[in-house]
């Protein structure tokens, strides 16, 4: 018997609720707006938080590009000073190799200076062009002023060493 109880009450409360559904009043006009108006908030809400969402991940991407960039130039930045260092200490040597070689052939000594045989190696050397023109302009200076040499062979020196 108490199954059967059970059971009653089970296919009543079914039934109580079926009514309940199938007599429930059609939503009126506001309620139907009130509520699209809800959904429509709740749409507008979703949508707000996506755009913002990939508004920040944009933002963050730039940034991180950005970032890149930068470390880029200095890379770039840092190269160019290191190869420009590397060329001026690359000349400095050139300058001392040549003084070097007019000093062990006798082409510069204190007894000789000659000066077709130093002009040909200046012009022949793989110094700057700025340099060259220098430092041909000195040899010319000593020899129209041989009195000068020893001065005019420092400021030579000094020009070709790049050392003071």
């Amino acid at each position: 018997m108490s199954r059967t109880l059970v059971l009653a009450v089970i296919v009543a409360g079914l039934g109580a609720g079926a009514y309940y559904y199938l007599n429930q009043p059609e939503p009126t006009p506001a309620e139907q707006l009130q509520s699209a108006a809800q959904e429509a908030g709740e749409a507008v809400n979703d949508a707000v938080e996506a755009a913002t969402e990939q508004a920040s991940e944009a933002a963050s991407s730039i940034t991180d590009q950005a970032n890149e960039a930068a470390e880029q130039a200095g890379q770039a930045a840092t190269d160019l000073a290191n190869q420009a260092s590397d060329q001026v200490a690359s000349l400095a040597n050139q300058g001392q190799d040549l003084l070097n070689s007019w000093i062990e052939e006798g082409t510069l000594s204190v007894q000789n200076f000659d000066y077709d045989a130093m002009v040909t190696s200046v012009q022949d050397s793989q110094l700057s062009q700025d340099l060259k023109t220098k430092a041909l302009g000195i040899l010319d200076e000593i020899k129209a002023s041989p009195e000068l040499i020893a001065q005019k062979i420092e400021e030579l020196r000094v020009l070709l060493t790049g050392q003071q």
